[in-house]
């Protein structure tokens, strides 16, 4: 994991070396993305087979077919054990694709939403006191469309100009290239996630940080689906959660627990928040439900809580404690873990130099092969024969995290339930 983490042992420190992990169920909660689960499972099976071939271990994955949600299982042969997983994709890109579908006159609007949510809040400035990478990923949209518009503009009034020379009424028509040409620009979009972003940053600005009733419904749902593993013969439930899944998991997370879902004696609960970007959300004045997560969930006994991010993921909050941050942290705070993933450690000089410029590929790194693997494996977390909580135990978090509370908001409210 890099020089950041070698040294460590995380809150409460280790629970030291127990019972090996035969059977495992896996919950995987993405981020804001509209895409098909089946992308996770193709990108599972390729990575996955390229970290074996890399480390000198073997994994095989078995389509699951049959109601239920979409998933997958896996069987690791690893440290000297068989590992057998069951992966769920907890889904929300249903959601995610009607938050998209705003025309181009409705994402400029957003736009203008959007950057007056997060500066008259006072959160963007607050957010860049933290890490100024996820603030200018933040920003880039708003450039881009903005630039977009004004390439339009330029070439409407070029095309005007010669139009003019034919006949002076003549010139308005080109008023008809601004349109032609931002039509153009979310044509392809797909090379330049202008207008994806935007609607991602959109979809928490509306509600102020407030999650909106048919995504909470939605968790409602993965609340009950972890709490029947939690149920069965597996001796680990293991939830994942990536970009913006990553407070979706606290919340779900802290739903379970608040609910009462958390049998004893019963499996290990293991959350694993990769890329994190919690402040963008927790930062914002009607978070009120997610700081109240983040609190109760950071001081919990019952679970294991490592949050893994790395400074060269310029779309994450790299090393910032999620809970500190946002000023919600209990006196007897032990989560999360905060480990780097040490990208420029991990990844041999010429992937780096492959990978570092491309920088929504680089957020999703930590689901991928590292041709120098450290302490961090995702395949061996989901796939290996140990618990979160074995995996790491004895490591202290990362000498570089972030932990001075600089959120302006920290009321705290839970959810009626």
């Amino acid at each position: 994991m890099g020089d950041d983490s070698r040294d460590a042992a995380g809150p409460e420190g280790a629970r030291g070396a127990g019972p090996r992990v035969t059977r495992r169920h896996v919950f995987y909660i993405p981020g804001y993305d509209p895409i098909h689960p089946r992308r996770y499972r193709e990108l599972y099976r390729r990575e996955g087979a390229a970290q074996a071939a890399l480390s000198g271990y073997e994994m095989s994955q078995q389509a699951r077919r049959g109601p239920g949600p979409y998933g997958w299982s896996v069987t690791g042969e690893m440290e000297g054990a068989t590992t057998r997983a069951e992966i769920d994709v907890l889904v929300w890109s249903d959601i995610v694709r009607k938050s998209m579908r705003s025309g181009i006159l409705a994402t400029y609007a957003q736009l203008l939403r959007t950057a007056w949510v997060y500066v008259g809040t006072g959160a963007l400035f607050r957010l860049m006191r933290l890490r100024k990478g996820p603030v200018i990923a933040a920003l880039y949209p708003v450039g881009a469309l903005v630039l977009q518009l004004t390439v339009a503009v330029l070439l409407a009034w070029g095309a005007g100009a010669l139009l003019a020379l034919l006949h002076p009424l003549a010139g308005w028509l080109g008023l008809v290239v601004i349109p032609a040409v931002l039509w153009w620009f979310r044509k392809h979009d797909n090379r330049m996630f202008a207008y994806y972003l935007m609607h991602d940053y959109a979809f928490s600005a509306r509600w102020r940080g407030a999650n909106p009733p048919e995504l909470e419904a939605r968790m409602t749902e993965f609340t009950q689906l972890i709490g029947a593993a939690l149920r069965s013969d597996v001796e680990e439930v293991l939830v994942v959660g990536h970009s913006s899944g990553a407070h979706l998991g606290v919340s779900v997370l802290a739903d379970l627990i608040r609910d009462g879902l958390l049998p004893e004696p019963g499996p290990a609960l293991s959350f694993l928040s990769l890329g994190q970007v919690v402040p963008m959300m927790s930062f914002l004045p009607r978070a009120e439900r997610l700081r109240a997560d983040l609190h109760a969930l950071s001081a919990c006994d019952r679970i294991t809580w490592v949050d893994v991010t790395a400074p060269g993921d310029g779309c994450a909050f790299a090393l910032c404690d999620p809970v500190a941050v946002s000023g919600v942290a209990p006196p007897a705070k032990r989560w999360p873990l905060v480990l780097s993933a040490a990208f420029t450690h991990t990844l041999s000089s010429a992937r780096w130099k492959a990978l570092r410029w491309r920088f929504f590929r680089l957020h999703f790194q930590y689901l991928c092969a590292f041709d120098r693997p450290g302490a961090y494996d995702y395949f061996r977390i989901t796939a290996g024969p140990q618990t979160l909580a074995q995996r790491f135990a004895g490591r202290r978090a990362s000498a570089s995290r972030i932990e001075t509370p600089v959120n302006r908001y920290t009321s705290l409210t839970e959810p009626s339930r």
